[in-house]
């Protein structure tokens, strides 16, 4: 059977403040009238509600109005999550809620409830993922995760403004591993120039010392004549 309420505050999908709804009594219970989203609509409650309706429609308008301008530090914003992943993007475990708020907190200096960031799973692959955080019922902000395995990696989704496959990712490690061969070969051809270098100097020198020993030869053998 359902359970009648009326809500003390807009709650999306449901109604906005002051409307008299039925919900699920499990919802009812374990979460709008703990967090004081709702009252049982009781002639008492709803007596409640009218006599305070303007000090509850002034303290949503403040909370409101707090919250539009947090939402100005974190709207559109791109929040960078490095994480281990596989070749073909999967991670090695997930990024939750939690994982979220912290990042939010270390990227932009405010503090969220992972209550306020909305999303039906944990994300499991690399890539730029929009995420609503809910400041108040009222109030909401759009960041951007760009979950990568690299600080490169990273930046180079951002610039693509999508996910890296696997073949770029492929593609941008084989471009590294070409630029590190060349300047291998640059090293290795100038050790091949030091080679050639010694290898001639060593030739000149047994050249030069061949032509010393046939002057000296030389020079006995003309001395021998002359003593004869």
């Amino acid at each position: 059977m359902a359970t009648e309420i009326i809500l003390l505050e807009k709650v999306e999908k449901l109604g906005q403040m002051g409307e008299i709804v039925n919900v699920k009594p499990g919802y009812a219970r374990n979460f709008l009238l703990p967090q004081g989203k709702a009252l049982r609509a009781t002639k008492g409650n709803i007596a409640y509600f009218e006599a305070e309706k303007k000090t509850l429609e002034a303290n949503n308008k403040k909370k409101a109005d707090e919250a539009s301008k947090v939402s100005k530090k974190l709207d559109g914003k791109t929040i960078k999550l490095i994480r281990a992943a596989s070749e073909a993007g999967h991670l090695y475990g997930s990024v939750n809620s939690r994982d979220i708020t912290e990042a939010v907190e270390a990227s932009c200096g405010v503090k969220v409830e992972r209550s306020q960031v909305e999303m039906n799973q944990n994300f499991k692959e690399i890539g730029l993922f929009d995420v609503a955080i809910a400041l108040h019922p009222e109030v909401k902000s759009i960041v951007t995760l760009n979950i990568a395995r690299t600080e490169d990696e990273a930046a180079e989704q951002q610039k693509l403004g999508r996910a890296l496959i696997a073949s770029e990712t492929e593609h941008m490690h084989e471009a590294a591993m070409d630029e590190a061969a060349k300047e291998e070969l640059l090293d290795d051809s100038a050790i091949e120039a030091e080679k050639a270098t010694a290898e001639a100097e060593a030739q000149a020198a047994a050249e030069d010392a061949e032509k010393a020993a046939r002057a000296a030869a030389e020079t006995e053998s003309t001395d021998a004549s002359e003593e004869e």
